[in-house]
Formats: structure tokens, sequence, C-alpha cells
């Protein structure tokens, strides 16, 4: 083979092997991305129901206030809404931070991996 050939079909590998790099990162990019918004859509379906629990806990300590038939019943009733509600929400509050960590651990494993395979083909030098 002449040094043209020889040249022409290092380029072709070399023009190949890139596109499937660029190719491979491309996809660990979206399915990054695809776990991404599902963490994130998961994420806000827990905080809406939490928030709409606590709506309704505040809705029905409402209506035992307006039933209470003295000063001290009535700080009885809130004392013991905010109780509940603070607690619900430190616990809740939680349960969230964990979700959302799990899920930026889900949104980041694609990369990670994508990283860790390709680690090894970027230590090679180029050939002279």
């Amino acid at each position: 083979m002449n040094q043209v050939t020889l040249t022409a079909e290092a380029f072709s590998k070399a023009t190949r092997d890139a596109a499937a790099f660029g190719r491979g990162n491309l996809e660990a990019v979206a399915q990054s991305t695809q776990a991404y918004v599902q963490a994130t859509q998961e994420l806000s379906r827990q905080a809406l129901a939490l928030a709409q629990e606590l709506n309704t806990q505040a809705i029905e300590s409402a209506k035992a206030l307006v039933g209470a038939k003295s000063l001290k019943e009535a700080v009885d009733i809130q004392t013991q809404f905010a109780r509940t509600a603070f607690e619900r929400a430190a616990s809740e509050g939680s349960r969230l931070q964990q979700a959302a960590l799990q899920g930026i651990e889900r949104a980041f494993a694609p990369l990670t991996q994508r990283a860790t395979a390709v680690a090894p083909q970027t230590t090679h030098p180029l050939a002279a």
C-alpha cells in the first residue's frame, strides 16, 4: 500500500472513531436529561401533594378554630396545628431532600458511566 492509501485509511478510521465517540457522548447526555426530567416531575408531584395535605390540614384547623368555645381552646387548637404542620413539613422536607439527591444521582449516572468508559481512550498518545 502506498502512503496516500494508508493516510486515507487512518483518517477514515479516526473520523469513524470520533463520530462514535461523539454519538456515545450525546446518548449519555440524552439519558441524563431524561433522568433529570423524570426526577424533577416526580419531585414536583411529591411537593404538590405535601402542599395539598398541609393546605387541607390548615382548613381543618381553621374550621376547628371557628368552633372554639373559649380563648384557651382556640390557643390549644392553633398550637396543635402549628406543631403538627411543622413536624409534617420537617419530616416531608427530609424525604423530599432525599428524593432530590436520588434524582441527581440518577441524572448523573449516564454521564459518569460514559466518562468511566471513555477514560482509557483519552490516555492513549496520538500516533506520530
